[in-house]
């Protein structure tokens, strides 16, 4: 029988009642174990030939005992005596090398300083520790979550292979350290929002609105992480991206989405930083000044999102730190972004949950959802709210459409020259027929007379030669139906920039 122990560094972790002589670690200690334990992990794996990845890989977990006074292969420290799980370390090992972190770069991240304690706004009880270099987050998960992690290792390791550029948590080890009867399990991920750039606002979306709003405990604190609901009062106009940037922005989201609605996870939230540009200047008092070696591959929000980045790595500095420039209203904005807390498959208890909400609220509104409709939901939300095109300035039109009016303003001239040149055919056709039966025919009653009808004639030319005029001023004589070189979806308004306007009818007939 076991009991639930909550303590600040492994919450919602189990002891058994034979713990109870054993001394519980302190946070510290805690920490001080996590990083020696991934160091001799990490350490350990140099030993081991590099080699393809196998099936079995993924399914591997190796555990080792390290005492506090060393043994013939752990060497000794000052912490508690614990126990080291180490899961599918050559599958990890091979992600690290897909994204371009060398051991020792890996090593000196996490070993070389003190880990820092963040605070978590969500629901759930996991902890956060950043490393001193800004580089990797090191977040306590479930035991389940970290089963359906390893369950999910396959398929995860085929969609880094066909697009290592995503916005998805970039997992580098998953481990369990057992000390003093407290279980904890953590996952080593890339970090979204670096330090060392002021977030003015930050929020972690979904795309529903059933107590989508931040508590007022959290709206205290120094910097808040705010919700939907949130971010549509405080930027309800949106962030505004240059249409190539929307455009792989939210192809990387679909990509993603779909990915995860394979993997029937749901729940799922995207993690949105704000800096604003023209409030104050950069501070790099937060950064680590011992960075060194080769940066994380395709890490930053531009390099996520599939930019064209000419150089692969992060440029040491870089002012921007791998931001993608936005706009609001008047303000210059730079965008860190990722999607996080993919751990939650649609299980039986997700379930129960929905339909539970379900009763009391809008199912459609709450956040546990099925995966299907989850995805699609977020992904509407992110593309027509949160983030939108911004589209050039109506004087300032790429040249293809100006030449395709040109294009259009020639082709309406040829067709109104080939109707003139058919109607003076078919008027001079008529007039010799007329001529002709008048003055062959003495039976013929006068219809007009040929004074009348040559007056006639001269008015009914006057009135094509205006008609004609008033043809070749209008604006709109290039939007009509008979010329193909114009898109319908074409406004009148965004081509009205171009062309001069008239009082002339809007549609002449042809007639």
């Amino acid at each position: 029988m076991s009991t639930q122990t909550i303590d600040k560094a492994g919450r919602g972790t189990k002891t058994s009642k034979t713990s109870k002589d054993h001394k519980k670690p302190t946070p510290e200690a805690l920490k001080g174990a996590i990083q020696l334990g991934i160091g001799y992990a990490v350490g350990n794996l140099s030993s081991k030939p590099d080699r393809d990845v196998l099936m079995q890989d993924f399914s591997v977990v190796e555990t080792v005992f390290l005492p506090s006074e060393g043994s013939n292969m752990t060497p000794a420290h000052h912490f508690p005596d614990f126990r080291l799980k180490t899961y599918a370390p050559l599958a990890f090992r091979y992600f690290r090398e897909l994204f371009g972190i060398k051991p020792d770069d890996y090593l000196y991240s996490i070993c070389k300083e003190p880990l820092i304690e963040l605070s978590n706004p969500g629901a759930s009880s996991s902890w956060f520790y950043l490393t001193s270099d800004d580089e990797f987050i090191i977040k306590t998960v479930q035991h389940k979550e970290a089963e359906f992690l390893q369950k999910l290792l396959p398929g995860y390791y085929m969609n880094l292979n066909q697009n290592p550029r995503t916005l998805l948590p970039k997992f580098y080890g998953l481990y369990c350290i057992q000390c003093g009867g407290v279980t904890v399990r953590v996952v080593v991920m890339n970090n979204v929002l670096p330090r060392a750039m002021k977030m003015h606002f930050k929020y972690d979306l979904k795309g529903s609105s059933y107590k989508r709003r931040a508590s007022r405990k959290e709206r205290v604190k120094n910097s808040p992480t705010y919700k939907d609901l949130d971010f549509q009062e405080m930027h309800q106009d949106g962030l505004y991206f240059d249409p190539d940037t929307y455009s792989a922005l939210i192809k990387t989201l679909q990509r993603d989405c779909r990915v995860l609605e394979s993997f029937k996870i749901m729940d799922y939230s995207l993690l949105l930083g704000i800096h604003v540009l023209d409030r104050k200047p950069l501070s790099r008092g937060n950064r680590c000044d011992s960075r060194r070696g080769q940066k994380v591959l395709y890490s930053t929000a531009l390099e996520s999102i599939q930019g064209n980045v000419k150089d692969p790595e992060p440029v040491a500095d870089d002012d921007t730190l791998g931001g993608i420039p936005a706009k609001h209203k008047d303000e210059n904005l730079l965008i860190f972004l990722g999607i996080i807390d993919i751990l939650q498959s649609y299980r039986f208890i997700k379930k129960v949950e929905h339909s539970w909400k379900a009763l009391v609220h809008d199912g459609d509104t709450v956040s546990v959802h099925r995966p299907c409709f989850y995805a699609d939901r977020f992904l509407k939300f992110m593309s027509t709210t949160v983030f939108r095109k911004l589209h050039p300035l109506r004087g300032a039109s790429s040249k293809r459409k100006r030449s395709s009016l040109h294009a259009g303003k020639a082709s309406s001239q040829e067709f109104l020259s080939t109707q003139r040149e058919k109607k003076e055919e078919k008027r001079a056709q008529s007039m010799d027929n007329l001529d002709g039966n008048f003055y062959s025919s003495s039976k013929q009653p006068d219809l007009l007379p040929k004074s009348a009808l040559t007056e006639s004639i001269q008015n009914d030319e006057e009135d094509a030669e205006n008609s004609e005029d008033r043809r070749d001023s209008s604006s709109t004589l290039a939007l009509d139906d008979p010329l193909p070189s114009l898109s319908r979806s074409q406004s009148d308004s965004e081509l009205d920039v171009y062309l001069p306007h008239t009082d002339s009818p809007r549609r002449p007939s042809w007639s």
